[in-house]
């Protein structure tokens, strides 16, 4: 009888993991890159490469069936590992197509959608180029329709969204324009070519056409509100981080962090020059950074030091012995960042290596141009960039996500967990003894950790309608000790950006776990163990993570 029992406990066990894998699989296939084609490409999945999201309102509609039918499936299955990985997600969808509902209010996601969907095809060599332009082809014949969906969906967006869509429009047809051409500088086929040609004018042509439409018909009408309000930030939270700690108590959380930055800059600035005020060291501090010719190598002298001082001090296992190339942003991503890290998906099978991009100053821009711009690369910030993106954060990280034990955890992530990772890694690193002593360099943690901290308070704050966008732009000033230019900027992107608090959120939870595992460890604790631990579970949110490295279920703040 025994036997029996324990045969019939096998046989339904095997079951329900074969009614598990079938769903999953279906989760993939049928809804997550059916839906997201782009995303597909990233991950590595190149089946998707020629086709392209869709934005009509029957697409809308389809989708949203889509994820409240697979929704109802994950909630009636047995549990199993990363179920509440695949639920989280298709909440997330929901309340992003049915509340948020950006497709409906945000221009700019129609015409950077589209650029964002080319630029994962030119971005990396994982076919012959005559291979990718295909693709490029096959996506762009669909992008004037995308743009003609919008003018049907946009309803009475916020000014800003607006503003921002008709800002990026001229660098996007720019981009279509030079960028793209010269990404497939080596294609010859001349069939090919005149398709591409005439291809990559309907989309110019488009952009053109919508950038009058936003100018004359949406711009007017913009009187929408950017605000989520309590109720759905909470859940957004909630859904994309499995954060459920109520707002009022993250609100403490995060002004607790930030006055203790605050005076630990102070004390800092004091100590480099007692007779100048903190703002003064940080301008003399922007006048120490190297020629401009000299900047990608300054990159490349800094990543070597900082392996060297991981492997000696234990920090985290660095898979690899190759580092990521550090090379000058190719010319169709420059408007978009000042430096990057460009990774392949975990499934890439071809085109491996890393890039580690930085911009340049452009031959063309006058010497006080390009003195003001060198500012944003002192010797400080090239240290802390580098440690954020290359070692031991986002680069290191993406080595281990390949080897994460499950394909949810190697594509379901959160932006707690890689960008809290990355931000946790600026200060833990200096903590560890790294350029010991060097104030200067610790003012500049402080001052990027008071940057995140106010992206942490006036992200809440602005949508759940207790601070204005003005009032936001002053709180960066005031308070995370940045420019007025960079406040504003910051304060423009939390009004899309609403969970930008990510970074300080989950530098304080794994900042947190680290101290409750080290308390569970006693003397057995090792930082270099607890980050290889942390690391083997993919990237999802930290409650996982605690989950997997505690066994229990106790706050992650």
């Amino acid at each position: 009888m025994r036997i029996c029992a324990l045969f019939l406990l096998l046989v339904t066990a095997v079951m329900a993991q074969g009614k598990a894998d079938d769903l999953t699989r279906r989760f993939w296939d049928d809804y997550y890159f059916h839906f997201n084609p782009t995303q597909g490409t990233s991950a590595g999945f190149h089946e998707y490469d020629a086709k392209l999201e869709e934005f009509s309102k029957a697409a809308v509609d389809a989708q949203v069936q889509a994820a409240r039918k697979f929704a109802k499936e994950f909630d009636a299955s047995p549990d199993f590992p990363d179920r509440d990985l695949y639920i989280s997600r298709l909440q997330s969808d929901l309340l992003a197509l049915e509340v948020v509902r950006s497709w409906q209010t945000n221009p700019d996601s129609y015409s950077s959608g589209i650029s964002g969907s080319v630029f994962t095809i030119m971005s990396r060599n994982f076919a012959p180029q005559e291979q990718r332009l295909r693709s490029v082809i096959a996506r762009e014949l669909k992008m004037p329709q995308v743009l003609r969906d919008a003018r049907v969906n946009l309803k009475n967006p916020p000014k800003i969204f607006t503003e921002v869509a008709l800002e990026q429009i001229p660098g996007i047809v720019s981009f279509f324009q030079t960028d793209v051409p010269s990404a497939f500088d080596k294609v010859t086929d001349k069939k090919l070519l005149a398709d591409f040609h005439a291809s990559n004018k309907a989309v110019i042509e488009a952009l053109q056409s919508y950038e009058k439409f936003l100018t004359t018909d949406i711009l007017p009408n913009s009187k929408g509100d950017f605000r989520l309000g309590a109720d759905t930030y909470r859940k957004k939270l909630l859904y994309d981080e499995m954060v459920d700690i109520p707002l009022d108590r993250l609100l403490k959380i995060g002004y607790e962090n930030l006055h203790a930055n605050q005076k630990a800059f102070i004390a800092t600035a004091k100590k480099i020059d007692p007779n100048k005020t903190p703002q003064q060291i940080l301008d003399d501090a922007e006048k120490d950074h190297p020629p401009a010719d000299q900047l990608l190598q300054s990159f490349r002298d800094v990543l070597s030091g900082l392996t060297a001082f991981i492997r000696e001090h234990h920090i985290i296992t660095i898979p690899s012995t190759v580092p990521p190339i550090v090379e000058e942003t190719p010319p169709f991503a420059r408007a978009l960042s000042s430096a990057s890290m460009d990774t392949p998906g975990p499934y890439e099978k071809v085109a491996k290596e890393a890039f580690f991009n930085v911009t340049l100053p452009e031959k063309t821009w006058t010497p006080k141009r390009v003195e003001e711009y060198m500012g944003v690369f002192n010797r400080g910030v090239i240290t802390s960039t580098a440690i954020h993106e290359a070692y031991p954060g986002h680069y290191v990280q993406f080595l281990w996500v390949p080897s994460a034990p499950s394909k949810a955890r190697k594509l379901l992530g959160c932006g707690s967990n890689a960008e809290g990772w990355a931000h946790y890694t600026e200060q833990m690193m200096l903590d560890e003894g790294y350029a010991a002593g060097n104030m200067k360099m610790r003012l500049g943690q402080l001052q990027d950790a008071l940057l995140r901290n106010a992206r942490y308070i006036v992200g809440i704050e602005m949508h759940t309608g207790k601070m204005t966008y003005e009032q936001g732009v002053d709180f960066f000033v005031k308070e995370g000790f940045q420019t007025r230019d960079n406040g504003r900027r910051e304060a423009r992107r939390g009004t899309s950006d609403p969970t930008y608090l990510v970074y300080t959120l989950g530098k304080l939870e794994i900042m947190k776990l680290r101290e409750d595992y080290k308390q569970k460890k006693g003397s057995q604790f090792s930082l270099q163990e607890f980050h290889d631990s942390f690391m083997k579970q993919g990237f999802p949110p930290i409650k996982i993570v605690r989950r997997a490295l505690l066994g229990d279920n106790s706050p992650a703040l």
